[in-house]
Formats: structure tokens, C-alpha cells, sequence
């Protein structure tokens, strides 16, 4: 009998999305509710406790959990948690909530409503201590410690019932996919042992080769996309899909690969970060997460393997899904091939380093692309979309 990793911390998933049967109801209801408006990234966090990528959390962290998080990694009843998941407020708004009050939680740009927040708990964080515990920094030019910078004085914790997945499951049909989903496509395969291969980049020669060394490890690869708020300058999701099919198509072996996407939004945390993505790819039935050079990282926050070395730290037991820490690839022309530190013994001079922001470079500065940076298939897709905008 095939057996996937169970969600984390809990023999099932724990989704709070209501059905669509009670959704009707509880939005007339939250007309009549005071309404906290959510930054991008609680929308996105709302989104993910919504279908489940959270399990068990449910809802937005009590203080007590807040803090467990930041300094220790764990939540107050001991289970493993390496970035708070809060929401917060102006003052104004939370000294007019009361403790067990209903509110309407609504997109802080469209004013949506999507979702209704069980006020359970009312408190302030120490923004600097939050950002040196999770971030490693408390520099403002950090964008994940901007973001918390310039959170509300008032976190409100509390159990959710999301109302709404926005607008993902519309503009990413074939690609949006929740775990419960992820989990039985991957049955359906007759995959136990799954490798999750996080991108918000189309795929290039070392992606190609970070994959196909997770696909020896395990019965098939997770391609996960990110689909919640990018970087300026990063390529739009439905053009990393159309170039991730078509390296798929020419250079895999058919059956190995499963492409979704997930509408988390980055904190760029760096180690914590990969940590995260570790958790919730367990929600999605993953065993193991691909951890390369700078995993989530930003700028040079985080030296290139600590990502890997922090996975090291925990205790036993602390999750289920395990890393595959695979040092920095690149083209050897002596080798002829891609390789790692680990597998090839030349010199930098021999190397082609390879990454998602050289590639980008290299198209907005009107560069010829060679083959042992990216497939010439793949070059093809993104070179239309560069055209297109210049256009």
C-alpha cells in the first residue's frame, strides 16, 4: 500500500475554507462586521491556511505562538513552526474590537471580502525582535523586514474561516492545485517518495539538473510555482509555465513530473524560509524538499548553505519531509556537463555559473543565450515574452 508523509502535526489536513454551500451565509453575515483590511502577504497567508498548505494551524497566531515561533521555532504546545503566520491592525481599529468578536477580513486593496477572523486575542510584537529572530537582520532594506516594519501596532490572533481563494483558481486553472489535490495525483502515480522543486523562475540548465537529481532520490518531482506577489522583474507565471512545459516536454522522462502552483507570497528569510517550504510541501504530500544555493534568500543576507546547515539543528522528529541539499551547480566545459563542487575538480576559469538573474540580464540586454545555460526550446518561450514587451 503507497503512504505519502502525513499532513504535519496531524494525521489529516486541516483546510478552512468553508464549502461553497455555506459560503453564501457567512458573507451576508460579514457585511454586518467591523472589516480589517490585509496586506498583501496575509492575503496570501489567509490563501494558504484556506486549502490546507498551513495544517494545523487555524487560524492567525495567538501571542504566546508569536513568540514561540520567533525565538525557538515551535508553537506554545510544542509543534514545530519556523515563521509566525499574524495579522495585524491599525490601533484604532483593534481598541475598537472586542476579544471574541467576529470581524470581516477584506483585501487592503480591492476591499474583497475573504474571510471572517474569530478575535480571540488582541497584542503587540516587538517588530525589531521578530526580524533579528526570523530575518537575521533587522535592516530595513530587507524586504521581509520591511514588510514587518510596517505592520499595524495591533496583532489580532484567532481562528479563521476563509471565505474566498481570490483569484487563483481562475487565472491559474490546470495549475492552481491544493494539497489534498497535489496528494492524490501523486497516489494516482503511484508515488510514495516525492522531491517538492520550489521556482519563481523558468527553469534553466541547473533547475534542469537540481531536478533530475531529485527524480534518481525519488518516484517523481513537484515543480511548485510561486504565484503570490514577485519581485519587479520577475517573469510572469503563465510565461514560467508555457517554459516549464516545454523543457518538461524535450527533457524528461514522461510520468516523472507534476507542475502546480501555490499562491504563498515570499518573506525572502533565507534559512527559516526553507524551513517553511519544508512544513508545507509536507501538507502538499512531499517527502522531501529540494534545498540549493541561497534557498530563498535576498541580496547577501545568508551566506549560500545555510539553508542547508539549519536543517541540521532541528530536533528529531521536528517534521517529516526531509532536505535534498545539493551544492551549486553549474556547466563545466572541461566536464562537458553540469556539475557540482562536490563532482567536478576544475577551476572557476572551466565553470559557467548559472542563475534566474543572469538569464534576465542577459535578455534585457539583447545577449545571445548559449546552450549550456538554457535549453535552446526554452530560450524560444522567453525570448517571445521579451519581445512582446519592447513591442
Amino acid at each position: 500500500m503507497l503512504n505519502l508523509v502525513p499532513p504535519h502535526g496531524s494525521d489529516s489536513l486541516k483546510p478552512l475554507l468553508l464549502p461553497e454551500t455555506e459560503r453564501t451565509e457567512e458573507a451576508r453575515r460579514a457585511a454586518h462586521l467591523k472589516r480589517v483590511p490585509l496586506s498583501s502577504r496575509e492575503v496570501s497567508d489567509l490563501f494558504m491556511l484556506g486549502m490546507g498548505a498551513y495544517t494545523p494551524l487555524d487560524g492567525f497566531m495567538g501571542e504566546a505562538d508569536w513568540r514561540g515561533c520567533c525565538e525557538h521555532m515551535t508553537l506554545e504546545d510544542g509543534l514545530f513552526w519556523p515563521i509566525p503566520i499574524t495579522l495585524s491592525c491599525s490601533q484604532e481599529l483593534g481598541d475598537d474590537i472586542g476579544i471574541g468578536e467576529d470581524v470581516a477580513l477584506v483585501d487592503g486593496e480591492s476591499d474583497e471580502l475573504l474571510g471572517i477572523l474569530n478575535v480571540e486575542e488582541k497584542y503587540a510584537i516587538d517588530r525589531e525582535f521578530e526580524c533579528s529572530q526570523v530575518f537575521r537582520t533587522t535592516d530595513g532594506a530587507h524586504p521581509g523586514v520591511d514588510k514587518v516594519m510596517r505592520q499595524g501596532p495591533v496583532n489580532l490572533g484567532g481562528s479563521v474561516r476563509t471565505l474566498s481563494e481570490g483569484h487563483f483558481p481562475e487565472t491559474y486553472a490546470g495549475l492552481y492545485h491544493r494539497p489534498a489535490e497535489t496528494r492524490a495525483m501523486f497516489l494516482e502515480k503511484g508515488w510514495s517518495k516525492v522531491a517538492a522543486f520550489q521556482t519563481r523562475n523558468p527553469m534553466h540548465r541547473s533547475h534542469e539538473y537540481l531536478a533530475k537529481i531529485a527524480i534518481e532520490i525519488c518516484d517523481g518531482v513537484l515543480i511548485h510555482q510561486v504565484l503570490g506577489a514577485l519581485k519587479p522583474g520577475d517573469i510572469p507565471a503563465e510565461v514560467r509555465v508555457k517554459a516549464i512545459d516545454t523543457l518538461v516536454e524535450h527533457y524528461f522522462v514522461e510520468g516523472t513530473i507534476v507542475q502546480a502552483g501555490y499562491p504563498i507570497e515570499m518573506r525572502y528569510a533565507g534559512p527559516r524560509e526553507a524551513l517553511l517550504h519544508a512544513v508545507l510541501r509536507q501538507n502538499f504530500g512531499c517527502s522531501h524538499l529540494v534545498v540549493g544555493r541561497d534557498h530563498a534568500g535576498v541580496g547577501d543576507y545568508y551566506g549560500p548553505f545555510d539553508a542547508h546547515h539549519i536543517f541540521d539543528t532541528l530536533h528529531e522528529g521536528s517534521m517529516k519531509t526531509e532536505p535534498l541539499k545539493i551544492d551549486i551547480t553549474f556547466f563545466c566545459y572541461r566536464c562537458n556537463g553540469m556539475a557540482t563542487g562536490k563532482t567536478c575538480p576544475h577551476g572557476a576559469d572551466d565553470r559557467l555559473a548559472i542563475s534566474g538573474t543572469r538569464l534576465r540580464e542577459m535578455f534585457a540586454n539583447g545577449e545571445s543565450i548559449p546552450a549550456e545555460f538554457s535549453r535552446d526550446e526554452v530560450v524560444a518561450v522567453l525570448r517571445e515574452y521579451y519581445d512582446a514587451r519592447e513591442t
